[in-house]
């Protein structure tokens, strides 16, 4: 066995004749303990809301979205949708066409984007489990479907033939407008159903068929302003968007679910960042515990360092000795303490003993990631807070 291992093992297995280096030690390995724990519980909880924040999203965008480098729409061939379903890895595809339109409901306006949509829409996105009341629309109707907050702001329910929904596109083409009101194509539509996923985008979208949406915008039948993707689970992503490429002839742009939800993703990762780095900082001034009971043992040990220097040990394994005793110190306490932060998480998942509301219970979820990060976090500033006390081994504190 190797001598310095033999005796920080030693060391660390038994306890010091001065009474209060045993107590500085105790209180060194619970900080570590408590540190690591405390690291992984709040790394799992931060993992959990991340989770939670962006299942809101999931329910309503696709794993990829195709749009047009070259203007707010594009044409498709039926040559290019047989390319697109040959494609390993796509499950299915939806055509959309998305534009801001003004919505009117009894004296009431909202701006806000008319999102058309064909039969696929559905088997894209989990959209039907949404519904707060009613139900989706059917094709080649003048149904919609509205969103909880823009139902709000409109006071409106589900098949109130009293009051019309109202919706106004711009015409397009170019020059002066001389008569206000053949300046928009516009039409009755009527909600049927009504979605609810989050405070955000229950007033982003109202959804209606394909078709209406290209009457209202005088588009063509194969003009539309994008492609809604869903993936098998294990696909090739990037090989998906080569072959996309190859049949737009590169005048497309595709984006992932992250990429959709760039500032959402980049908030959420720049919070769990913050919180390690905090924690890091806790688990830093804890470690300085460390630093001061591995010089307290090295003044105790101080005979015994003397006798194995004078028996011909080197000075820079008698450092070993204390640089070993640390990082085993750090070893063992992180594992101790991802076990509790473990235990924690496991029983908060199964049991949720700690609830945000009533119904909702504090979202966490265990990942092996995040075991390592803590274990590596740990056992690094251990051995670093382990080299600075074993520095202080000299041929002079020896003399």
């Amino acid at each position: 066995m190797n001598f310095p291992l033999y005796i920080a093992k030693r060391y660390i297995l038994s306890n010091s004749k001065n009474n209060a280096i045993n107590i500085i030690n105790r209180i060194a390995s619970m900080g570590i303990i408590v540190g690591a724990m405390a690291l992984f519980v709040v790394l799992s909880v931060f993992s959990g809301l991340k989770v939670f924040s962006l299942s809101f999203t999931n329910d309503i965008d696709p794993d990829l979205k195709i749009s047009s480098t070259l203007g707010k729409s594009f044409f498709i061939s039926p040559e290019q949708e047989a390319e697109i379903k040959k494609i390993e890895g796509v499950v299915s595809y939806s055509k959309i066409i998305e534009e801001r339109v003004l919505f009117v409901f009894d004296d009431k306006q909202v701006v806000t984007y008319l999102k058309g949509v064909d039969t696929n829409f559905s088997k894209v996105n989990d959209i039907k489990k949404t519904l707060y009341n009613g139900q989706w629309i059917e094709p080649d109707t003048y149904q919609v479907v509205v969103g909880y907050g823009i139902a709000q702001k409109f006071s409106m329910g589900l098949l109130d033939f009293n009051k019309q929904l109202e919706v106004l596109v711009p015409k397009p083409g170019r020059g002066a407008i001389t008569n206000p009101a053949q300046a928009f194509n516009k039409t009755d539509v009527f909600p049927i159903g009504i979605y609810a996923i989050s405070e955000d985008l229950d007033s982003k979208y109202v959804f209606a068929d394909l078709g209406l949406a290209q009457e209202l915008l005088e588009y063509k039948t194969n003009q539309i302003s994008g492609i809604e993707i869903k993936e098998k689970k294990d696909a090739d992503e990037d090989a998906i968007i080569e072959k996309l490429q190859t049949i737009f002839n590169n005048k497309i742009t595709v984006k992932n679910r992250a990429q959709l939800n760039e500032a959402l993703y980049k908030m959420l990762n720049t919070e769990n960042i913050a919180v390690y780095l905090i924690f890091t900082l806790v688990i830093v001034v804890a470690l300085f515990n460390l630093i001061g009971a591995l010089i307290m043992m090295i003044l105790d040990k101080k005979g015994n360092l003397k006798t194995l220097f004078n028996l011909g040990t080197e000075i820079k394994d008698l450092r070993k000795i204390f640089l070993l005793q640390g990082t085993l110190l750090s070893l063992f306490g992180g594992i101790i303490g991802l076990l509790l932060g473990i235990a924690i998480v496991l029983l908060q998942q199964h049991f949720q003993l700690v609830m945000i509301t009533p119904t909702l219970a504090y979202p966490v979820v265990f990942t092996l990631e995040n075991v390592l990060i803590v274990m590596g976090t740990i056992v690094t500033l251990g051995f670093i807070a382990s080299l600075i006390a074993s520095s202080r081994v000299s041929k002079k504190l020896l003399d």
